[in-house]
């Protein structure tokens, strides 16, 4: 499609980034949201519910420029990509997160489909669980929170994608190079960035490279599923505790991630802070984007934080405003993603992710429409947000020096913390992760008030 003639249906340059860094390492990432009732559900209002929600952001697929340089496209895949999946055979209640992770590791694809899907599992003892997952590439944790409440209150948004295959390949090919040239101005500048910013940041680039590792245990090229947890505190409490410490909810959500990267062997050498990778979300009202945020890097000190959040607010306080008033100067190469070689997109994302000063990706999602809880029509008895990699290769955890990721919201009465995490060398189970986590909260002076699964095995 030509955009003058309509919409403009080409990728924001970080949604082609994300996708070609998805393709070029091997991963999966996915949003992931789990439903649970203790007792009855509504299947027939679950049902309609996946009836409404291909479309917006989850009604499409990625179509790539027949062009190596081209720009990708999005193309319209409205309505159900897959049938509602109802697992025919019950399963014990402490089985609930071995059933969320393999949903997780089932096939997502954001360019040949299914981009999301959804199932349900019936547990022994009547209670039952619902399960979305969706690709990364299609949205990120705030848009997915957008879509599903949009679906539960019957809203379908209309993004005016034209069908996949639309445009013949050459028109495809005539369109993609005119746009292109239509382009070399601004990419003549962005080059002229790039060399300047590529001379200042050297040292970050030598840093990125993947560092020495010792032989993974196992098949270093398996496909890895990291271990992922859901922990629940009382709200009140969680407030309490915040300002006993001076802190806020924020504040005190990023000291918890802090404090958990020291016990996960995160922690800077030039100084022991922990480095937060921190998503900020410029999401707009029918915006289209996939990925509409912009990543901070803030750097804390874990010792401090279980007995005063006053230094740990400050330097979020000052990262935020930083960040504001003086852009991601690496943003402005972004004009150059579709022209990038596979390798160079690998190392561009160590740099961009600062890998090397091994980051907790620390996501707030704030207080969620109580409405998104209602996925069959009545507040679940818990839902769990979860950031997961479907499929990632051994290998890349381990030159990555292991993963850590904390997603947190509120919703009634509750504060969620979903905690995903792979340390080279550790037990990497889902039982020691939720034991340093525990072991973490009481630290603060918090404990889990109960989880959905019951006792967890491995």
């Amino acid at each position: 499609m030509n955009q003058d003639a309509g919409p403009d249906n080409r990728l924001s340059y970080t949604d082609q980034a994300m996708f070609l860094a998805l393709r070029a390492t091997g991963e999966e990432s996915m949003a992931q949201l789990v439903w649970v009732y203790d007792k009855g559900i509504d299947l027939d209002a679950v049902r309609r519910c996946h009836a409404d929600l291909g479309y917006g952001l989850f009604g499409r697929l990625i179509e790539s420029s027949p062009l190596p340089f081209g720009r990708h496209r999005w193309v319209a895949a409205t309505g159900p990509m897959t049938p509602f999946e109802l697992e025919q055979t019950p399963r014990p209640r402490n089985e609930l997160t071995d059933w969320a992770d393999e949903r997780a590791g089932m096939p997502i694809d954001p360019e040949t489909g299914p981009g999301w899907r959804m199932g349900a599992l019936p547990m022994t003892d009547g209670s039952t669980a619902v399960s979305l997952e969706i690709s990364h590439c299609l949205t990120d944790g705030m848009g997915a929170v957008i879509t599903v409440t949009d679906a539960l209150k019957g809203i379908r948004r209309n993004l005016d994608l034209p069908p996949a295959g639309a445009r013949p390949k050459r028109l495809a090919v005539r369109e993609d190079a005119r746009d292109t040239l239509r382009e070399v101005p601004v990419l003549a500048k962005t080059l002229a960035v790039a060399v300047r910013l590529a001379y200042r940041r050297r040292g970050d680039i030598k840093r990125s490279a993947p560092p020495p590792t010792t032989t993974p245990v196992g098949d270093p090229g398996a496909e890895v599923q990291v271990p992922a947890i859901s922990v629940f505190v009382d709200a009140a409490d969680w407030d309490a505790r915040a300002e006993a410490l001076s802190g806020n909810y924020f504040s005190l959500a990023a000291g918890f991630a802090a404090r958990l990267g020291a016990r996960m062997g995160r922690q800077r050498a030039e100084d022991g802070a922990v480095s937060l990778l921190i998503p900020i979300s410029e999401r707009t009202e029918d915006d289209s984007r996939a990925n509409a945020v912009s990543l901070d890097s803030i750097a804390v000190d874990p010792g401090p934080v279980t007995a005063d959040l006053t230094a740990a607010r400050t330097v979020l306080r000052e990262g935020f405003k930083r960040r504001r008033e003086q852009p991601d100067e690496s943003l402005e190469l972004l004009p150059l993603i579709p022209f990038v070689p596979k390798f160079t997109v690998k190392r561009g994302a160590d740099v961009l992710f600062d890998f090397a000063d091994l980051p907790v990706s620390c996501t707030n999602l704030g207080d969620l429409d109580p409405m998104l809880s209602r996925i069959d029509g009545t507040d679940c008895d818990y839902l769990l947000l979860r950031g997961v990699n479907g499929r990632i290769p051994r290998r890349l955890l381990e030159q990555r020096r292991g993963l850590l990721t904390v997603v947190s919201s509120r919703y009634c009465g509750k504060v969620s913390l979903t905690v995903v995490g792979y340390q080279p060398g550790a037990e990497n189970t889902k039982k020691s992760l939720r034991a340093v986590v525990s072991s973490v909260l009481a630290e603060f002076g918090l404990a889990d008030v109960d989880h959905p699964e019951g006792d967890i095995g491995g």
